[in-house]
């Protein structure tokens, strides 16, 4: 066959392009392991942030066994409930997706984490989901044994503003939430993100994020909306004590 006819040019290029595409579908199923390994520690450095835990810089050679080691340490126990706050048994909380099962509504499974911090004191994780300006965000909100009183947060998203939305992450706007009381005279109010609501005296608002107002209402709406899965919980929770 002529290297110049068409038929040739034809399958040469066909057989290349096979070729390649095995040679990335070996890549992407080697690759595979790896990325969700990745995808495991970032979700435990998100819980583990919420209770100031691992937030320094990393500087050995295996990350993931010191995210790992850290989230044992103080991650002590999990359990999954349903929206009537029931404890549902052996079911992997870790691995479950906060956002589908949140979509599921009646029929959701929710996760909870329960730290314990070198000081004995016990904390209770709950996972966040919601919708930034941009994209999805998500996070984790840890509250005091009082399950009123929070800890701390972690945040994260995929795809906010640099310098405007994308602030929700940093220490000083995530600082904020500490010590803030997410029931007001007994209702689930959760939080305010708010322009001005980060006083001492308002034990229900932080402030906002100068220039992210919509990134700033989509953490308010999402810390409401995941809370309220979690109600019937800490309710249970407080009348077993």
């Amino acid at each position: 066959m002529k290297r110049d006819s068409n038929i040739y040019i034809f399958l040469y290029a066909t057989g290349l392009v096979l070729v390649v595409a095995v040679l990335l579908a070996m890549a992407s199923t080697s690759l595979r392991p790896r990325q969700q390994e990745n995808v495991k520690m970032e979700k435990r450095l998100d819980i583990l942030k919420s209770i100031g835990q691992g937030e320094e810089e990393y500087k050995g050679d295996d990350k993931q066994q010191w995210v790992a080691e850290l989230f044992q340490k103080y991650v002590r126990s999990e359990e999954v409930v349903n929206l009537q706050g029931v404890d549902l048994g052996e079911i992997d909380a870790f691995g479950l997706d906060f956002k589908a099962e949140l979509a599921k509504g009646e029929e959701g499974r929710f996760p909870v984490f329960i730290a314990t911090l070198d000081n004995g004191e016990k904390k209770y994780i709950l996972p966040l989901a919601g919708q930034g300006l941009w994209g999805p965000i998500w996070g984790y909100i840890a509250l005091n044994d009082d399950l009123n009183t929070v800890y701390g947060v972690s945040f994260a998203h995929k795809s906010e503003t640099p310098g405007l939305g994308a602030e929700i992450v940093t220490q000083p706007f995530r600082a904020q939430f500490a010590g803030k009381q997410i029931f007001s005279n007994g209702v689930l109010s959760s939080l305010q993100v708010v322009k001005g609501g980060g006083t001492e005296r308002n034990a229900h608002a932080v402030d906002a994020i100068s220039g992210g107002t919509m990134t700033s209402k989509g953490v308010e709406a999402m810390l409401l909306n995941s809370l309220q899965a979690y109600k019937a919980f800490i309710a249970r929770q407080k009348e077993g004590k």
